[in-house]
């Protein structure tokens, strides 16, 4: 296994949070930002980043995946994830890019680990394997309450399958984001995802500007 210590020279961004917190808008913005400031970005996302993911993607968050026990749907995730670090992030990252993720293994760990209620060790230990040990530098999570958010996600499109689980499994979720980012405060950015847009987007600029520097 390759360990953290071993990890190429890029920078590793992931942004992290429940339903409709607007992670994608934020990535975006980010991008744009640090393109602006001559850095080379790679953006991305989980599931779905490569050709395989895509298809892993589908099975996961189709309403009409019926039938998929708790289990599987942590194995396939770890799949997708194994493929996106194999052939999108650590390349990036060998390059010396900035790559910036749309969730990693800490929403296996708030969906699969508290909300399927799985153990939080055998999702961290199967996402560790898949992964190769590779951690953000840094994670954002944006953080709101989780009848917010889904109002917002909701309003948007057809419920997923993790979107449509129930309130008391979207609490579980944002419970453990809150969770993990307190075990590690200096590795993550918690940011309160009700806020406006510019000030969310003026938060991430300040710690990202501190981490690059």
């Amino acid at each position: 296994m390759t360990s953290q210590e071993d990890r190429p020279a890029g920078v590793f961004l992931a942004f992290e949070g429940g339903e409709g917190a607007g992670k994608s808008t934020q990535v975006a913005r980010l991008e744009a930002w640090l393109t602006a400031q001559g850095r080379t970005v790679r953006t991305t996302r989980e599931p779905g980043a490569t050709v395989i993911g895509g298809t892993v993607r589908q099975l996961l968050l189709d309403p009409s995946t019926v039938g998929l026990s708790s289990r599987a749907e942590a194995l396939l995730y770890a799949a997708d994830r194994a493929q996106h670090v194999h052939e999108v992030v650590r390349p990036a990252l060998e390059a010396g890019d900035v790559v910036v993720t749309d969730r990693f293994v800490d929403s296996s760990l708030a969906y699969q680990g508290a909300g399927r209620t799985i153990p939080l060790e055998d999702v961290r230990s199967i996402s560790s394997w898949a992964t190769g040990g590779l951690l953000p530098d840094l994670t954002v999570l944006l953080d709101l309450p989780p009848e917010t958010g889904l109002a917002r996600a909701r309003g948007r499109a057809t419920a997923d399958r993790l979107e449509a689980e129930s309130l008391e499994f979207h609490l579980r979720v944002r419970q453990t984001f809150l969770e993990l980012a307190a075990a590690e405060p200096a590795r993550y950015l918690v940011l309160d995802a009700t806020a406006a847009p510019d000030e969310v987007a003026e938060g991430i600029r300040t710690r990202v500007t501190e981490l690059l520097a």
